[in-house]
């Protein structure tokens, strides 16, 4: 991967993936987004790397630029959470088999025995199997972080462990504690030292610097819990409520970034590492172990990466062994381990409101026009 990820021919990169540009110029007038970034690695080379419209609908709004940072939401999950996890496992530091509760004691303070909670792992929290629900709105009750975390400690589980499988904020957010329990120290610092900087991702962090706020496109105008419009500043309310950095939210970075971070993955598939490109963060054994779907049977969820299925973001031409991940402001990275690619598309999706969906068609379609090409 070159070193300053652009590519050597601009206007070669427009006209080679014409399709795919029209696909997200044909998204901002339908407003899925008012703008986005992009980018696309292929055998270790950014062939794509580009950005399209404003921050926000108005005429007179900064235009994005290849380089913008995003709220990536959800992409967090495998950019800092999981990151952590694989690398903390394959020094030995993190059985996947550990008991949540061995962790995280207050997890089990007065469950009785009997209680599900008793058997759930740290494995089951990175598959979304563990029985716990996918979404609550902590911060409509909760103070402050003590408050959310007590209420996220005290969540009754709906199925028995590894039964069942429904994507769990809740989950990644005792992963992201159980992890700072282990590693003792807060996950914005681990993965500043252990992640980011060995891999040059240079915009990527939690809580980005008051000073760059308006160089990142807001995500909302939010009228019923912060009243402001939100920009610099994660989206996500628990998250935001977590300080910011949280396990499930709260990461910032920019398409060049996480092209750099799914470089590190393809790169451990082999010893021969593309000349200029960052090292190898992982050994192949740990991308194949949690490429891996984990169950139960349908499930498209691996350990904390999620995989291709029927009607997937990641569009018809992503082989099987392909992993990535979404964010719900309108991010998504996905990594197709067996043809050497990567793709990532950040946008605001969310902006001035949750309500359009259009995103979900904007995804595979854009995808799709990436994968034609090569």
């Amino acid at each position: 991967m070159n070193g300053n990820l652009t590519p050597s021919d601009p206007l070669q990169q427009t006209i080679r993936f014409a399709a795919a540009y029209q696909v997200l110029n044909d998204a901002i007038p339908a407003r899925a987004f008012p703008g986005c970034a992009f980018g696309v690695l292929s055998a270790g080379q950014v062939v794509l790397h580009d950005a399209l419209g404003r921050f926000t609908y108005e005429d007179d709004s900064s235009q994005v630029h290849p380089e913008t940072i995003f709220d990536i939401a959800s992409v967090t999950k495998v950019a800092a959470t999981t990151a952590i996890a694989m690398l903390l496992h394959q020094r030995g530091q993190l059985n996947l088999d550990t008991p949540l509760g061995d962790v995280l004691p207050a997890f089990l303070a007065g469950r009785p025995q009997e209680d599900p909670a008793h058997r759930v792992q740290l494995r089951h929290l990175l598959a979304h199997n563990s029985g716990l629900p996918g979404y609550i709105e902590f911060f409509r009750t909760a103070a402050n972080a003590t408050d959310l975390m007590n209420a996220c400690f005290n969540l009754p589980l709906g199925a028995e462990p590894g039964a069942r499988a429904e994507y769990s904020d809740p989950g990644f957010i005792l992963l992201g504690k159980a992890l700072e329990a282990i590693l003792g120290e807060p996950l914005p610092a681990f993965t500043q030292r252990e992640i980011f900087d060995p891999l040059a991702m240079t915009s990527t962090c939690f809580n980005p610097s008051p000073l760059i706020h308006d160089a990142i496109p807001p995500t909302e105008n939010d009228t019923t819990f912060r009243h402001r419009r939100i920009q610099g500043e994660v989206q996500d309310e628990n998250a935001w409520l977590l300080n910011g950095a949280a396990g499930h939210a709260g990461l910032f970075s920019n398409a060049a970034d996480l092209l750099r971070f799914a470089a590190v993955i393809l790169n451990s598939r082999s010893k021969k590492v593309p000349r200029g490109a960052p090292g190898t963060l992982f050994k192949p054994a740990t991308v194949k172990l949690f490429s891996k779907r984990q169950g139960p049977k349908g499930s498209p969820q691996a350990l904390g990466w999620d995989t291709p299925s029927e009607n997937s973001s990641s569009g018809r031409h992503f082989s099987p062994r392909s992993i990535g991940h979404l964010g719900y402001s309108g991010c998504s990275l996905w990594i197709d381990l067996d043809a050497g690619i990567a793709v990532a598309l950040l946008t605001n999706r969310t902006w001035p409101d949750r309500k359009c969906q259009l995103i979900r068609e904007v995804r595979p379609a854009f995808h799709d026009a990436v994968r034609a090409v090569l």
